[in-house]
């Protein structure tokens, strides 16, 4: 089978699955609905499973559409990504490029990212700015914004995934040793939380139970902390269990001053994502700087 055969209907495919079924992928792509169809039937039966559930009006991944649509968005992404880096090699990159994003994740995962494009392109401007607010992107002036958790609604705005960073139960291996080690969920309330909060917050963890599904747990904690660091500080330390960010503690982990708890069962995955105002000729540096993000960060956040 040659590649072209293999990347045969791909396109519809992705797009079938971001439109929502084969009638609205059918209108983006000025195809009949039966075109699309039988696009989708014949990667099917190349691939051997079933992509979609189907009924009469909707049509829904399944387990396998799932696993592919995210292999299949990273291979278009990565091309993209060439495209836009051989459109740079003939353009040069200039200008400013205000980004906002939150400060830990900013620090740790974007910013190294955005330093290094800057240094491949000597006449880029960066104006990196570190918040926990979502900015009013169009209001001060952003030309774009990274954003972990939940979209809220914006007009005028354009969005894109950037990756999926996950969160991880652990501590210190001492505190393991003196305390004993939770096997389940439930058995977590006899331990001590480390948690995040503000005011009357508190931040819920959500859990893989045995069967891999997710559990909202609240845990109850005499110490509370407005900072991921300081909750990373605190489970070296051995005061407790927290839920991290992996990214976060990756090296702690490697290094064995942490150790991860229920290893194994999947995590809550949380999207990343950025966002920018809507522009009918979308600047190369903001072109440029979304597709190095897309490229990079999801190795920068699971590694």
């Amino acid at each position: 089978m040659t590649m072209r055969d293999r990347l045969d209907g791909v396109s519809v495919f992705v797009e079938t699955v971001e439109a929502g079924g084969f009638a609205r992928a059918a209108e983006r792509l000025a195809l009949s609905r039966s075109a699309v169809g039988k696009t989708i039937a014949r990667l099917e039966g190349r691939l051997g499973v079933r992509l979609f559930h189907r009924t009469t009006r909707t049509q829904s991944l399944t387990e396998d559409g799932q696993l592919y649509y995210e292999r299949c968005l990273r291979a278009l992404e990565e091309l993209r990504t060439g495209e836009t880096l051989l459109e740079s090699g003939r353009r040069e990159v200039v200008g400013r490029l205000r980004v906002s994003m939150p400060v830990l994740f900013g620090r740790h995962c974007v910013a190294p990212i955005l330093v290094e494009l800057a240094r491949q392109h000597p006449k880029l401007e960066l104006e990196l700015s570190f918040s926990d607010r979502p900015v009013d992107l169009i209001g001060e002036g952003f030309d774009l914004a990274v954003r972990c958790g939940t979209l809220g609604s914006g007009s005028g705005l354009m969005t894109r995934r950037l990756a999926t960073q996950r969160k991880v139960l652990c501590a210190a291996p001492g505190y393991l040793a003196i305390r004993g080690r939770p096997q389940s969920i439930e058995a977590l309330a006899d331990h001590d939380a480390l948690v995040y909060g503000r005011a009357d917050f508190v931040n819920h963890w959500l859990l893989a139970a045995g069967d891999g599904r997710l559990t909202e747990f609240t845990p109850s904690s005499r110490l509370r902390f407005d900072d991921l660091e300081a909750i990373a500080d605190a489970a070296v330390a051995g005061m407790g269990i927290a839920w991290l960010p992996f990214w976060l503690v990756r090296d702690r982990i490697r290094a064995g001053v942490l150790a991860p708890l229920f290893d194994g069962l999947p995590g809550a995955p949380i999207d990343c994502h950025a966002v920018w105002p809507d522009v009918q000729n979308l600047p190369l540096r903001l072109r440029l700087a979304i597709d190095t993000l897309v490229a990079k960060l999801p190795s920068t956040v699971g590694g």
